[in-house]
């Protein structure tokens, strides 16, 4: 019986997901698609040749697969940070000459549908900041980390400090609950002096309570953000932590109280620690910063111990923060920056953003309408605020004095904070002078940060792992958050840790008639001792423990102890 036409001419294909056919040359797909085809005497698809033609093709698909599997390329974006103009040339996705960057973009991707684990696209070339065309890393002064003249962690604790340990653990009839609120780094140092404050009354802690912020509507729990075993397995030696109140003391009556500032161990002792015993139990709110910053040397350890080893932060904060850091670091050094330049900071210093008439006016109608949020002090106005150096830098401030200091024009650099007053706009000459610029959303998949996109606190924290792990740290205004960097990196070797000299540098920015090499060498003086260098806490009174480590919390070598 004659063979069907039909059957005769049957096709076969076989399906090869997009990311094998993009990790094949062209020339191998050349070879594939245009093989000529020979008569039947001397076909090309005999048996024998077929199947070593189809080994051949699983063996491309094979090493295919595996490459994609293992890709260990990060997810830059196309334009790096996604605040960025639209116009720059800098963040034109057509560009990759001077980003190096080439992406491999699934069907779905292409045809502008959302992202799910699925249509998540992988970066299959790099090449960010600080190489040359050879691939060796550039040398430059301004990642030099700054002598840290041999202090090391040393917090071991008095003989008499011990003992009462033994004490204090055995507690269980004072019991301390505090309310802490603000911003993460508020918090965190409310959880620290609420450690302090349980181990001067003998108490037992309470995990803290975090209020719920009323500017994000953040409804954390301390367990959403630090690592709760963790804390208790640390303060474990110094203070007893529990969940909850126990059962013996659900119908005790409250004792309510607020500090005043500077409270000092014997004024705590004298005014709670007689009733405290007798009610059984303290709670406290309103902390933030009313512990006396000069405490006996055991306290100032313990401070250091909570604020630099007990507060880490939830394993799922860890994980990401840890990427986004990583994927930073991958092709060198970078800088991050922390920027206030969000309205309400704006509107609580009393100074202007100097974008616009239109966005100073946003925000004097601000200050007028709400004249609480006004923490600066209301007799100066805002010139005087800002020669006195009391105004967040803006991006064209900061980008003069990076500059000015050395960084190179293809530094990486991650910057930190909430959104600016202006969007794109207001970060521009930062962006020009410096086009490898990022935030989290630009170097994470959406996956990855979903779980925190509507929790400030938890998005605050992974700033502050990349900002802490980086080469070099700048705040372009002071704050809690640049406090906490700033000592913590004095902890973990003396990082390098920029503090712009404001009240100083400022007059030489609005001298026209300096050139631009005398104006670099008289910022980088004025910032020879503010690169991170040990600083003595005692040098000045009120000094915080958890800024300043060094004496109490940090030694010279020869005396370190861990």
């Amino acid at each position: 019986m004659a063979k069907s036409k039909n059957n005769a001419k049957k096709l076969s294909y076989i399906s090869v997901p997009s990311q094998i056919i993009n990790s094949i040359s062209s020339s191998s797909l050349q070879s594939l698609v245009h093989s000529p085809i020979k008569s039947s005497t001397t076909t090309f698809f005999t048996r024998k040749s077929s199947f070593w033609w189809f080994l051949t093709l699983f063996l491309v698909a094979f090493l295919g697969m595996f490459n994609f599997a293992f890709k260990t390329d990060t997810p830059f974006p196309h334009k790096p940070c996604s605040t960025t103009h639209q116009k720059l040339s800098v963040s034109n996705h057509h560009s990759k000459s001077k980003l190096g960057i080439s992406s491999v973009l699934l069907k779905k991707e292409r045809k502008g549908l959302k992202n799910d684990h699925k249509d998540e696209f992988f970066v299959s070339h790099v090449e960010l900041g600080a190489r040359g065309s050879s691939g060796i890393e550039k040398k430059s002064e301004f990642w030099k980390k700054p002598n840290g003249l041999g202090y090391k962690p040393c917090l071991s604790f008095s003989s008499d400090y011990r003992r009462q340990s033994e004490r204090i653990l055995k507690e269980r009839r004072k019991y301390l609950m505090v309310v802490v609120s603000g911003g993460l780094n508020q918090q965190r140092n409310q959880i620290v002096d609420a450690v302090v404050i349980a181990r001067i009354l003998g108490a037992s802690l309470i995990v803290p309570i975090l209020q719920v912020n009323v500017i994000w509507g953040d409804e954390s729990e301390f367990g959403d953000i630090f690592d709760l075993e963790h804390f208790k397995k640390v303060v474990g030696n110094d203070v007893r932590v529990v969940s909850a109140l126990p059962s013996t003391h659900l119908m005790t009556r409250l004792m309510e109280r607020r500090l005043p500032f500077h409270a000092t161990p014997s004024w705590i002792r004298s005014r709670y620690l007689r009733r405290l015993s007798r009610e059984g139990v303290l709670l406290l709110r309103g902390l933030d910063s009313r512990l006396s910053k000069d405490l006996p040397s055991d306290l100032q350890k313990l401070r250091c111990k909570v604020a630099f080893n007990a507060l880490r932060f939830a394993e799922p904060i860890e994980k990401v923060g840890n990427k986004i850091a990583e994927r930073m670091k991958s092709k060198g050094p970078y800088l991050a920056l922390h920027l206030r330049m969000e309205k309400d900071v704006w509107v609580r210093t009393g100074c202007l953003p100097g974008l616009s008439p239109e966005y100073d006016e946003i925000v004097n109608n601000e200050r007028i309408q709400r004249p609480e949020l006004l923490t600066a002090r209301s007799n100066m106005s805002y010139l005087q605020r800002k020669m006195a150096g009391f105004c967040p830098l803006n991006a064209m401030e900061v980008t003069r004095l990076l500059k000015a200091l050395g960084a190179p024009k293809d530094a990486k650099i991650y910057w930190a904070g909430g959104k600016p007053l202006g969007g794109r706009a207001a970060l521009l000459p930062l962006i020009q002078e410096f086009p490898n610029f990022y935030n989290k959303e630009d170097l994470a998949f959406p996956a990855e940060l979903q779980p925190f996109v509507k929790k400030a606190s938890l998005m605050a924290a992974i700033d502050y792992i990349v900002s802490e792990k980086s080469d070099v740290f700048m705040p372009s205004h002071g704050g809690n958050m640049g406090h906490a960097i700033q000592g913590y990196r004095a902890f973990s070797g003396h990082k390098k840790f920029i503090t712009p000299n404001k009240r100083h540098m400022l007059p030489y920015f609005l001298n026209s008639s300096l050139s631009e090499e005398e104006f670099n060498r008289i910022i980088k003086e004025l910032h020879r001792d503010s690169l991170g260098q040990p600083v003595h806490r005692t040098n000045k009174g009120g000094r915080d423990v958890t800024k300043y480590p060094v004496p109490e919390c940090m030694c010279n070598h020869s005396h370190s102890q861990s």
